[in-house]
């Protein structure tokens, strides 16, 4: 049986996926947990062999917290189930080591069927997303600049978007605000913008944030 950990902040996303699998013959949600803080103990309290998470959880501020919990339980595959715009966020989710990226606007099924095949050691993302790596991959600088920001850069562009200062953003990233300020350049270079309304008008065009 493949044990699984759901964190995610819904109480109704945590109830519809326990009731699916609640009689599923290879998978059973023994844990589920409503804030990042809480992951830790969770996959230190029982054995977990895969930990669901979405990227909005409450506590989860960086994708590098992330990492940390893949270094530090290597026996526990991680899977990303969010809502995010999977062509952006996935390759990130998977560059940071996670084993997975599912959308919420998946069928159970799906979910499913990923969380056995990470567990058997895969790497799982959607034809979508393949196709779309490949296309990346062909395109030239200037076509798919806006689809290579790197994961800090995605992670400021999202806490501007919030309407957060860039003291407010080093505090919550433990980064110098020099560096944030930094990141904020280098966006308004890529997303050929000069302010920080066109930034996030153009990131909401993109459906990065």
């Amino acid at each position: 049986m493949i044990t699984v950990c759901l964190a995610d902040n819904l109480p109704v996303v945590h109830y519809g996926v326990k009731s699916y699998f609640r009689d599923h013959p290879e998978i059973a949600v023994v844990s589920n947990v409503g804030s990042f803080y809480m992951v830790p103990d969770a996959l230190r309290n029982r054995e977990i062999n895969v930990l669901v998470i979405d990227l909005e959880l409450d506590g989860l501020k960086s994708i590098y917290e992330l990492k940390a919990i893949i270094k530090n339980f290597p026996n526990t595959k991680v899977l990303v189930f969010s809502s995010l715009n999977e062509q952006i966020y996935a390759p990130n989710a998977i560059k940071a080591g996670a084993a997975g990226y599912v959308h919420k606007s998946s069928k159970l099924e799906t979910l499913g069927t990923t969380i056995i095949r990470v567990h058997q050691g895969l790497v799982m993302m959607s034809e979508n997303i393949k196709k779309n790596l490949a296309l990346i991959a062909k395109q030239n600088k200037t076509e798919r600049v806006y689809r290579k920001l790197s994961n800090r850069e995605i992670e400021v562009l999202r806490y501007l978007s919030d309407g957060k200062k860039n003291n407010e953003i080093s505090k919550i990233l433990n980064l110098n605000e020099k560096t944030i300020s930094t990141y904020k350049l280098r966006l308004l270079q890529k997303l050929n913008v000069t302010n920080l309304v066109d930034l996030v008008n153009k990131a909401k065009t993109l459906d990065i944030v």
